[in-house]
């Protein structure tokens, strides 16, 4: 059982690990310029009426990606972004309490955004992303645990033990539109959509209910157990195709042919309300300019499809006598799938394969953001998002979770130069403060400062980079130049 603990620690640790190490090579998340006018084609992914509401007659993002954490899971100590100090270590949190772990990341592989005019846009491209969350009853652990019967004595007897893990990540290729559908001389009203085409790459589910644990004491002996339990867990089954034997590009090949094709589509509407009186700004004309700009999007409604591996599970209960010493004895030399359904089906009933499909919805929310122009080049952005999607009680539909939910963002912005603070109220009740800078072409960010000056926050917060180039001209009204006196 210590043997189990350990490797769910590790795999759990280095997979944090592995993002943080990148530092800032950092959802479609890109807080700081959610609602900007210069958004571009990164604002696609936030609302796909924004395409048209932007000056520019063309951009090319070539290279974008984002990640954001959240975790009470562990705590690693002596780590920070511009401080990755060589005595870095990580720990389980002790306590009694529920448990979570969210991560999300997006990479946009290529995308474009083409003004066909002042009214009209497009915007195409390909992304990569994943979206993993982890809920728990509450429960107390720490890194000294060497068998069950620790575990369970440093838990209340009455305690009833569940959770819910799912995991999801999908290659996607976008086709948007949008364009103004009524205008007026104090407002003008956007919508647009987007078409997805997905292929789920890797998907995992699980489920834990009714984990329930009693007491036999004797003078000479104290054993605690299993009286009830049961869980269901599978995982996408293109990972029955990778073999040791092939090389890295074979697996891969086979990896993604042996995934299932899905698609989604998003909705949104932006509503423009026009300065009163004249104004000036930095525009070449006020065609694009705005006091109040106000979103309201429809985004990931649609699912990955997935059929289930070889080795999914199912239980319905607890065995006769499963004591917190065979549980330690069963599951002290686990390093496998295949080894660790070996033991589950010793100390359970109702022990049977899982096969046929099953499907994960993506973070399915509807969007308001609202954009104020402040004048001198400052703006202040709020962004709620809110998921519609319900608790799914059976793994074969469930759904991967949206991590932000309140987002706030006073920024500084012209089209070369920006700075911004996005100050965020997340899903997992979190307080953060983010920051990022734009020059050129270049966007960097972070979701949590705490990332750069403690040493202690790496598992909360996250980043994004993206490197997206455009003409330094503004879209032109097209004017009928057959009156236009003729050049010397």
């Amino acid at each position: 059982m210590a043997h189990l603990i350990d490797m769910i620690k590790k795999y759990i640790a280095l997979f944090f690990l592995f993002y943080v190490s990148i530092n800032l090579a950092i959802a479609q998340d890109y807080k700081a310029v959610q609602g900007s006018l210069y958004a571009g084609s990164l604002g696609v992914g936030n609302n796909p009426a924004s395409i048209v509401s932007t000056p520019f007659p063309w951009d090319l993002d070539l290279f974008s990606f984002q990640f954001a954490t959240a975790t009470n899971l562990y705590t690693i100590t002596n780590y920070s972004f511009i401080s990755p100090g060589k005595t870095s270590y990580y720990h389980a949190n002790e306590g009694y309490y529920q448990r979570y772990l969210d991560f999300d990341f997006n990479i946009n592989l290529l995308n474009a955004r083409i003004s066909l005019d002042r009214k009209h846009a497009i915007a195409f491209g390909a992304n990569l992303r994943g979206y993993s969350h982890l809920r728990t009853s509450s429960y107390n652990i720490n890194d000294t645990l060497k068998n069950a019967q620790e575990f369970f004595q440093i838990n209340p007897l009455n305690n009833n033990y569940n959770g819910n893990f799912t995991s999801s990540s999908w290659l996607e290729a976008f086709v948007s539109y949008s364009q103004t559908v009524w205008e007026s001389p104090g407002s003008r009203l956007n919508a647009g959509f987007t078409l997805k085409a997905m292929r789920g790459l890797s998907g995992a589910v699980a489920g834990l209910q009714n984990g329930l644990v009693s007491i036999t004491a004797s003078p000479t002996n104290t054993a605690y157990i299993v009286t009830n339990a049961s869980a269901q867990y599978g995982y996408s089954a293109n990972y029955d195709n990778w073999q040791n034997g092939n090389t890295a590009s074979q697996n891969l090949k086979n990896f993604f042919k042996n995934s299932r094709g899905s698609a989604a589509i998003d909705l949104g509407f932006e509503y423009l309300i026009k300065p009163q009186g004249i104004k000036i700004n930095n525009y070449e004309d006020d065609f694009y300019d705005y006091e109040w700009k106000i979103g309201l999007s429809l985004l990931d409604f649609g699912f990955n499809q997935y059929l289930f591996g070889n080795q999914s599970r199912s239980f319905t209960g607890a065995g006769v006598d499963v004591t917190d010493s065979s549980l330690t004895d069963k599951f002290s030399t686990i390093n496998s799938l295949a080894g660790f359904n070996d033991s589950v089906s010793t100390v359970t009933k109702g022990f049977s394969p899982i096969s046929g499909k099953f499907k994960i919805w993506n973070p399915t929310r509807i969007v308001v953001n609202v954009d104020r122009d402040l004048g001198n080049n400052l703006y202040l952005n709020a962004d709620l998002s809110i998921g519609i999607l319900p608790s799914a009680g059976d793994i074969r539909s469930t759904h991967a979770q949206e991590l932000s939910r309140l987002t706030v963002t006073p920024r500084w912005e012209t089209k070369f130069w920006g700075a911004y603070l996005p100050i965020q109220f997340n899903a997992e009740s979190q307080f953060l403060v983010g920051g990022a800078f734009k020059a050129g072409p270049l966007l960097v960010g972070i979701h949590n400062w705490a990332n750069v000056f403690s040493k202690d926050k790496i598992l909360n917060g996250g980043g994004y980079l993206a490197l997206v180039i455009h003409p330094f001209k503004f879209n032109k009204e097209k004017t009928d130049k057959r009156f236009d006196c003729p050049k010397k």
